[in-house]
């Protein structure tokens, strides 16, 4: 596996320290989540996107972020209970984290920098940006906020065939 994306460590909403190593042979789709967002009803989106191919090799990996007008205030006990009661969330939430700037997370850091948005921007553009990680760690695509979760299946299907 010698990809440094592997190696990046992140920790989970109950305090667990994980690296991206404790899923092998997966692919992930890696999102930046907010609670209080126009687009925080995709949290069901992304559900049923790992509940139809986790057996088939998906990871989803939801990663709080309150960098986009402050609509993830909650603690990690308060997103936890928002996410199960609200979407059923099954799949692992980590901690808050910065996608931006000088303290963004070593994981978005080289998510934008493998995969730039629109015009090559290496920025976060907001909340529910989506990027779709092959088994191997390549970043397949970027998905902009806007994009509904089930308009991945497509490519989901072609990466995991």
């Amino acid at each position: 596996m010698g990809d440094s994306l592997f190696e990046i460590s992140c920790t989970t909403l109950d305090g667990q320290r994980k690296t991206l190593a404790d899923f092998p042979g997966r692919a992930w789709l890696v999102v930046n989540t907010a609670s209080r967002c126009g687009f925080t009803p995709q949290y069901e989106g992304l559900q049923m996107l790992w509940q139809r191919y986790r057996e088939r090799g998906l990871v989803v990996l939801g990663f709080p972020c309150n960098q986009f007008g402050q609509q993830e205030p909650g603690d990690e006990l308060e997103i936890a209970e928002f996410c199960q009661s609200n979407y059923g969330v099954g799949f692992p939430l980590f901690q808050k984290v910065e996608v931006n700037g000088p303290r963004a997370h070593p994981l978005f850091a080289e998510l934008k920098q493998r995969a730039p948005g629109l015009l090559g921007s290496q920025r976060v553009k907001w909340n529910f940006t989506k990027f779709l990680v092959g088994q191997e760690g390549r970043v397949v695509r970027r998905f902009a906020p806007t994009t509904d979760p089930g308009k991945l299946c497509g490519e989901i299907e072609a990466l995991l065939e």
